[in-house]
């Protein structure tokens, strides 16, 4: 008999069993599209010319503004936050701060992105359509390729840690009272 039939409908908290695991797998979904503009994406386009970067960078701009990243984006931190309130609820101390410290790691990337990326992002929109760009070198400037790609490893290794914190919550769920491993 598995342990989800020896539970009774009294036993399922809705941290542990629906929005810490909702909260874990949009924060690793989130951490490897991150992790994939910091190892591929931005490397890629250092090596190409102005207008080239330009071009790119504006197509990957329009391209990532998605239904499905917007989801990870504000989905994974809210589901974690809602987490956090509830996993309070658990006994013990490591499950709460555990989710509280992700959370406050999605907080962080997520400032990084409103006060860094978003106003330099900004910047390739307003220089219009790839090709209509007067001067592809001062917009490539003028976007700080150094600063945006300095930033974004930060925000990787935040939504890394904090996709480590909620599976290590996980475990420690599933090992407390009330956990699905008893």
């Amino acid at each position: 008999m598995t342990e989800l039939n020896r539970l009774r409908p009294g036993d399922l908290r809705p941290a542990p069993v629906v929005l810490l695991p909702v909260a874990a797998l949009a924060t690793g979904l989130l951490a490897g599209v991150y992790l994939d503009w910091a190892h591929t994406v931005m490397p890629a386009l250092r090596t190409t010319g102005d207008r080239t970067f330009v071009a790119a960078q504006h197509a990957l701009d329009a391209a990532i503004l998605t239904p499905l990243f917007l989801l990870l984006f504000l989905g994974a931190p809210a589901a974690t936050g809602a987490a956090a309130v509830l996993a309070r609820s658990r006994p013990g101390r490591r499950l709460p701060a555990l989710v509280l410290v992700a959370f406050g790691l999605h907080l962080a990337a997520f400032l990084i992105t409103v006060a860094v990326h978003e106003p330099l992002n900004l910047v390739v929109r307003a220089g219009g359509a790839p090709g209509q760009a007067t001067d592809p070198a001062v917009l490539r400037a003028a976007f700080d390729e150094a600063r945006w790609a300095g930033w974004h490893v930060v925000r990787t290794v935040l939504t890394v840690t904090a996709f480590g914190c909620l599976l290590r919550a996980l475990v420690v769920a599933g090992r407390s009272p009330g956990g699905s491993r008893r």
